[in-house]
């Protein structure tokens, strides 16, 4: 976990990726299915021909660069209230699980200081005597997360797809959960459907995991335009 200013903030996010991510072993499943060995199972949406997966991805590209230019005041002063409640260092680093296996490097707002690599095998930090105002209000408020806008631009991410877990944890569902991996063929997401239907947090992660995979086998460009409309709604109404 390393610390950025919190004024040239896409500069720092760019220079930090990945330039070839590296394939997580968890999706030797999904692999194994793709190559024929089991039922068939498409990386990408699983409905929907090429020009409108083009279209998902100008929709990401267009819904990034706004919502960055919408919420460029409220990113510097998060940025300037995370400084200020625990010093420098106000976007942590973290990897993730993509589409495909693909590890990539998400950003969000510092919440805390995690010790050493605690945050990678940690599951839930909400109840963590350690947060302060700042970063219980950010977490709650899920404004910690539109640094990821940045990952969607550089297409890390989906503005809408299933939200993206640890490698540590994606290994332990992968393997106890049926199908989880398989959740790995569309583009992971800054919303999803199982964020609309409340499964996020200490919820059921089979549930998610089901939830995950009938948007991929039912993704179409007016599901996600529904999926991005209800977290408007429930980010206003909250």
């Amino acid at each position: 976990m390393t610390a950025v200013s919190p004024l040239p903030m896409v500069v720092a996010f760019q220079a930090d990726v990945t330039p070839a991510p590296e394939l997580h072993p968890a999706m030797a499943e999904v692999e194994a299915i793709a190559a024929g060995e089991g039922s068939a199972v498409e990386f990408g949406p699983a409905n929907g021909g090429k020009f409108s997966r083009a279209v998902k991805r100008g929709i990401d590209i267009t819904g990034a660069l706004v919502g960055l230019l919408l919420t460029l005041p409220v990113l510097l002063a998060v940025a300037i209230a995370v400084r200020m409640e625990g010093g420098p260092g106000v976007i942590f680093r973290q990897h993730r699980v993509g589409q495909g296996g693909e590890i990539f490097t998400l950003f969000k707002f510092r919440s805390l200081k995690p010790v050493a690599d605690e945050g990678d095998v940690t599951w839930n930090i909400d109840r963590d005597n350690r947060l302060g105002r700042v970063g219980r209000f950010i977490r709650a408020t899920s404004v910690d997360e539109l640094p990821q806008l940045v990952n969607v631009l550089i297409g890390d991410m989906s503005l809408v797809g299933p939200r993206p877990e640890r490698p540590f944890f994606v290994d332990q569902f992968s393997a106890s959960i049926p199908g989880y991996a398989q959740r790995h063929r569309v583009p992971v997401g800054l919303t999803g459907l199982a964020v609309v239907k409340g499964l996020r947090g200490d919820t059921s992660i089979p549930d998610r995991a089901k939830v995950d995979n009938d948007y991929a086998n039912t993704w179409s460009l007016w599901l996600d335009i529904q999926i991005m409309l209800k977290t408007v709604r429930y980010l206003i109404s909250h």
